[in-house]
């Protein structure tokens, strides 16, 4: 089994809680890494999945986990986690697992899961939608699709996730989200295959050559897994394309690290808008 059979890892490294005297890691753990690393399958499939196992009408069971010891882990060691969906049978599936430390393979693993009812707990067949999901994912399909349009066309699904994200997380009031800017903003939505929105940004013109976006808004199981990068990155194509020069945006200080990714610099002093902290952060456009 080699590095490159996998599409997935999921990299952590070895605590002090999770080694014995020998500072070589308890073997239970290493089911524990491949569980955290089939948690985040899901997200690199863009897939929030305690609603999307609704929305399918059923839930995933661990039905059998073998483990293969090859050597061991030990404190402080970076391991990569990877996994495959090699198989999908009538109402199962199988993971097949590995951990590298390096290029050296430490466990090998297999993980059957059975689709079934919550309630009952029987199997039932896996839906289309999820297995052309997982068989799109292995051979490196998009897991995203990114629309964007107007307000008429995509205010229902952009309204929505930013709902969740500004008025029920955040608990900004919903008379400060709403403005009449979304009907002249270029709107940006991210769905994923099972048609449910999980990002969303609006690109506004502040004046000429300065694009300015905002209402960037990412479904909180998936931050951190790219989704809200695709939607930015969507955003100043737009800017550049209609020839903007500069993009400016006011980023929640919590997300500053994370426009600085993508090239934004902070421009002046922090500030406090709907009682969270904010700051300006500006970058240049390329020319189209």
């Amino acid at each position: 089994m080699k590095r490159q059979d996998f599409r997935f890892f999921h990299r952590l490294r070895v605590r002090w809680a999770e080694v014995d005297m020998q500072k070589i890691v308890f073997n239970a753990h290493y089911l524990m890494y491949l569980d955290t690393a089939v948690a985040d399958y899901w997200r690199a499939l863009a897939m929030p999945y305690d609603e999307a196992m609704r929305l399918l009408g059923g839930d995933l069971y661990v039905k059998k986990a073998t483990v293969e010891f090859h050597a061991s882990a030990l404190m402080d060691d970076r391991l990569d986690v990877c996994l495959r969906c090699g198989r999908i049978g009538t109402s199962s599936m199988t993971f097949t697992g590995a951990i590298y430390r390096g290029d050296e393979l430490l466990i090998t693993a297999e993980l059957i899961y059975v689709f079934a009812d919550p309630a009952s707990q029987t199997s039932r067949p896996v839906p289309a939608a999820l297995r052309a999901m997982l068989t799109g994912y292995e051979n490196g399909e998009a897991m995203l699709e990114l629309r964007t349009g107007g307000w008429a066309e995509l205010g229902v699904a952009a309204r929505r996730i930013r709902s969740e994200v500004f008025v029920q997380e955040q608990r900004i009031p919903a008379e400060m989200e709403w403005d009449d800017a979304d009907d002249s903003a270029i709107h940006a939505v991210a769905f994923n295959r099972l048609g449910q929105v999980v990002a969303t940004g609006r690109l506004l013109q502040q004046r000429p050559g300065v694009a300015r976006i905002g209402r960037v808004a990412v479904h909180r199981m998936l931050r951190g897994s790219g989704v809200g990068r695709q939607v930015l990155q969507t955003l100043l194509a737009a800017a550049a394309g209609r020839g903007d020069r500069e993009a400016v945006l006011n980023a929640q200080r919590s997300a500053q690290d994370f426009y600085s990714g993508l090239g934004f610099q902070p421009r002046g002093e922090a500030f406090d808008e709907a009682g969270i902290a904010h700051i300006e952060m500006a970058r240049a456009l390329p020319v189209v």
